[in-house]
């Protein structure tokens, strides 16, 4: 039986923005989380002063029991994540305790939503926009962020830049159960018209990808965008990572979360698991596997859902079939080509900035990895699968 679209709704999916949500982004809590509203809001004026943490200290309890919708724990994800990492990175010295006001209902909230206490791509992106025109689609020109640490064009633009990538990537990302099942049936020119159909998405995600010097410095966002989405695991600031304060499930001991990345979008394990590229087990696939535990639950299950076959890949090389693999390897020529731009980026963006505080180390990413290799070694597996 052919998967439907109500199949995809129902593992968070959505027909027509892949993973970014069906219904957009609640863009504030009600009344009684006014508090924690004007906190965030007022972010980029608190990270200006010397006292961040002592304002944020001060801030009444964070009233858990008014939650109601999923939409409604989304929204209290974004606040607390951006209220927890600016606590603590906003000063000139990491925090190496969290305090309960903070912590408490962090950690509530992220284990309702199946993720953990640290800002993920998901609540950085995914769930982090709204459109200046309500009828109009979720792309670069009609969407603007909800929460912002310092604000500014640079890291507006930045993370603007991955949510147009989520919509681009939709039409490919809902092509991935129907090339799976035109494997079932063995449908050569079924198969071979959905492969250039996310092929055409994929072009579009490359586009958007390109466009992401036009409004980002590189030494702006080096300086003042990336250092305060770092998480604190194998951070050299943080060696024994962060103390949660009262949350029982940690016992006082410290927690090591990695930061946000955006090797937590869901968009290339899923065509990975598609095209059948593969990683050789390594750290570095171990590394590519824990980042699946900061993605949305559901969108994790889709992603297995896809690797558990029919394999695509198999097919195209066993069915001798000239515009089937050509049409696969351009799919795959694109999936390098963004891993390309991303290895490229990571060098201007952040390798060759002269690194000026301990927080914001240029040598590991916010994923708190060896970056450089790690990219470049999967670029370099996505080209050894061309059919």
């Amino acid at each position: 039986m052919t998967p439907t679209s109500n199949d995809l709704t129902s593992l968070g999916i959505s027909p027509t923005r892949g993973f970014l949500p069906e219904t957009d982004p609640l863009p504030r809590l009600p009344q009684a989380f006014e508090a924690w509203e004007d906190a965030a809001r007022d972010l980029p004026k608190l990270l200006m002063s010397d006292r961040v943490r002592a304002l944020l200290e001060q801030l009444p309890p964070f009233p858990l029991a008014k939650l109601g919708d999923d939409r409604e724990w989304r929204r209290a994800m974004v606040l607390l994540s951006y209220i927890g990492h600016a606590y603590v990175w906003g000063e000139k010295q990491a925090a190496t305790h969290l305090p309960a006001r903070i912590a408490l209902p962090w950690h509530t909230v992220a284990t309702h939503l199946g993720r953990p206490p640290v800002l993920s791509y998901a609540s950085y992106a995914l769930d982090n926009w709204r459109k200046i025109d309500p009828e109009g689609p979720a792309r670069l020109g009609n969407i603007v962020l909800l929460q912002n640490f310092l604000a500014g064009e640079d890291e507006e633009w930045f993370i603007l830049i991955h949510v147009d990538i989520e919509h681009q990537a939709a039409a490919a990302i809902v092509r991935l159960w129907p090339a799976q099942e035109a494997v079932k049936r063995r449908d050569i020119p079924g198969l071979t018209g959905l492969l250039r159909e996310i092929s055409a998405a994929l072009q579009g995600v490359v586009h958007t990808m390109r466009r992401m010097p036009e409004r980002c410095d590189p030494y702006i966002y080096y300086h003042r965008v990336r250092p305060y989405i770092h998480g604190w695991k194998n951070h050299p600031d943080l060696p024994e990572g962060l103390v949660y304060l009262e949350v029982d499930d940690y016992a006082g001991v410290p927690q090591q979360f990695r930061g946000e990345t955006g090797a937590q979008s869901s968009i290339v394990p899923a065509l990975d698991g598609l095209l059948g590229i593969g990683h050789k087990e390594d750290i570095l696939k171990t590394y590519l596997m824990e980042m699946r535990t900061y993605m949305p639950p559901d969108h994790r299950r889709f992603i297995e859902s896809i690797e558990d076959g029919p394999s695509v890949r198999d097919f195209v090389l066993k069915s001798s079939d000239a515009e089937l693999t050509s049409a696969y390897d351009l799919c795959v020529s694109l999936v390098e080509e963004f891993r390309s731009i991303h290895l490229e980026y990571a060098a201007t963006y952040i390798f060759k900035q002269a690194q000026t505080d301990p927080k914001n180390p240029h040598i590991v990413g916010t994923g708190g990895t060896p970056f450089m290799k790690y990219l470049k070694k999967h670029r370099d597996e996505t080209t050894e699968h061309r059919a």
